[in-house]
């Protein structure tokens, strides 16, 4: 009788231990989450004082041109950890310069793993809008094509990747509905040109593919230097110009020196 006190006694302390490092892992991944990088002030101040758009901040940020009722809409979800905001310099002369509005959600523990249907309610809570595409820097890319892959064709025009890529359970290599931009940079040592190229056939035939030549995967936004980064031999703005031209080519089918 002793020794079977004992024995659960000593699985009552190893399932408290056990409990114990469960919450504490919990509680640390919920703190890990929620340390995103913020948007350096400098640049998203630029932005929310540019008089060609107009900048709501909130839980979804919202750009769009100013004085203007775009037909087009970007719903946009952010890298892993990275804040909303970090991505609203970026955006804000694409904005300008293809009268699109962009819509760029929070994500629970900045994580868009978590929430990757986002993009559900904010077409629906946005009927003036009739050309949809979805996108994502990094993860939050991944996301958006896997989300994509589940609508049926013809509800979104396009899908928008920076240094992200499509996963294989999306099925969009098929989808001849779907218009693609993927932009990269030769010096993402995240998303790295390797592993763009891998990953080519899970897109469309006619995906418009994109590599800027210097630009790193930080460059996409505008949240400072990230561990396993490499560094860029093109500046912020030279970065910026890619980006923006590759969009106007994506969206306006204009030409640009790609």
């Amino acid at each position: 009788m002793a020794t079977g006190r004992r024995s659960r006694a000593r699985l009552r302390a190893v399932l408290l231990v056990l409990a114990a490092i469960l919450v504490v892992a919990v509680v640390a991944f919920v703190v890990w989450g929620s340390l995103a990088r913020p948007a350096e002030e400098v640049p998203l101040q630029a932005a929310l004082t540019d008089p060609a758009i107009e900048v709501v901040l909130g839980p979804v940020v919202e750009l769009r041109p100013a004085g203007s009722e775009p037909s087009r809409g970007v719903v946009f979800y952010p890298g892993a950890r990275v804040h909303r905001e970090a991505y609203v310099a970026t955006w804000a002369p694409i904005v300008a310069a293809t009268d699109t509005l962009v819509l760029i959600p929070r994500m629970p523990l900045n994580l868009a793993v978590f929430a990757r249907s986002r993009a559900d309610g904010l077409i629906a809570e946005t009927p003036e809008v009739e050309e949809w595409w979805v996108g994502g820097h990094s993860l939050g890319g991944a996301m958006a094509a896997s989300w994509l892959g589940e609508q049926p064709p013809g509800e979104v025009e396009g899908l928008l990747l920076w240094a992200s890529f499509s996963t294989a359970g999306a099925d969009l290599e098929e989808r001849d509905d779907l218009r693609v931009l993927s932009v990269s940079g030769s010096r993402d040592g995240l998303a790295t040109p390797e592993d763009i190229a891998e990953r080519r056939a899970l897109l469309p035939p006619d995906a418009l593919m994109v590599e800027v030549e210097g630009m790193n995967h930080a460059q996409f936004g505008r949240y400072g230097p990230q561990r396993g980064d490499l560094e860029p031999t093109i500046d912020g703005a030279e970065a910026q110009s890619a980006l923006t031209e590759a969009h106007v080519a994506a969206f306006l089918g204009v030409d640009a020196d790609l």
